[in-house]
């Protein structure tokens, strides 16, 4: 089993104000909200510590709060537009060592993975030393660079420093950086140490994000064939090759880039 690694908390970022799909963190799935499943199968990393949702501070996200209240969730609330900014303040609350961003529209992302890319920044083995520094600063399963992607779209795991975070913080000036939190982190890799874990196929075609009511359909029709929510990325991808059929309902969408922005 893979160690815990010290102070290690997942920050999930969620509102209600989506342009192409409002209040989706918040619409059934198979019973229960979609944020409820990120939470719920993010807590299943094993190298994570912690878990918390960030939300903004703007009115239409106080069910975001109530929610998390009810549930015994933790959720931390900040700037609406400097997302980069909500994760730093709720990083340095928390007291994260290392910070791993999720989105709360993935409502299949996968533990294994979580924990995978996580490690990766500690190098091969990890480590169980908070006095140890890690080898990496900055480690995702995919980036939308020249880099590329090859697992699909809806798994996507970043992981970094909190000093790498606060340096970001710090120095990120472009609207998109502060949106998206750690593009700062990856378009500067010459002063970042950075690393990608890759898949040995590429998958890169496969939608398993939520931001359409297409992607939401999708979405339930896949949670609505396994009995729980302990399945893995793996088990989807086994389904598709038995039911191709399925990622047809949302394969016309197109994704949005790293620098979209919403409107001011």
């Amino acid at each position: 089993m893979m160690p815990k690694l010290p102070l290690t908390i997942a920050l999930i970022q969620a509102r209600m104000g989506s342009k192409r799909l409002p209040n989706k963190v918040m619409a059934d799935l198979h019973g229960r909200p979609m944020l409820q499943w990120v939470l719920e199968r993010t807590k299943r990393a094993k190298a994570l510590d912690k878990v918390a949702v960030v939300t903004s501070t703007n009115s239409s996200d106080d069910v975001i709060e109530q929610f998390c209240n009810d549930n015994g969730y933790t959720c931390f609330r900040g700037d609406e537009h400097d997302v980069l900014d909500r994760y730093y303040q709720a990083a340095k609350a928390l007291g994260a060592f290392i910070v791993v961003r999720i989105t709360g529209d993935c409502p299949f992302i996968d533990p294994g993975l979580i924990s995978r890319t996580v490690q990766l920044l500690w190098g091969a083995f990890g480590t169980t030393s908070i006095a140890f520094t890690p080898p990496n600063d900055f480690t995702a399963n995919r980036l939308p660079t020249s880099w590329g992607r090859t697992y699909p779209i809806g798994l996507d795991v970043e992981v970094c420093t909190f000093k790498a975070l606060e340096k970001a913080w710090q120095e990120a000036k472009e609207t998109y950086q502060r949106e998206h939190v750690m593009p700062y982190l990856y378009e500067h890799n010459d002063r970042f140490k950075t690393l990608v874990l890759n898949h040995d196929k590429n998958l890169s075609h496969h939608r398993w994000t939520v931001d359409t009511p297409e992607d939401l359909e999708f979405a339930r029709q896949i949670a609505a064939r396994f009995p729980d929510d302990k399945f893995t990325w793996l088990d989807i991808l086994a389904l598709l090759e038995r039911e191709p059929e399925l990622a047809k309902i949302n394969a016309h969408v197109e994704q949005k880039t790293f620098k979209d922005v919403d409107e001011r």
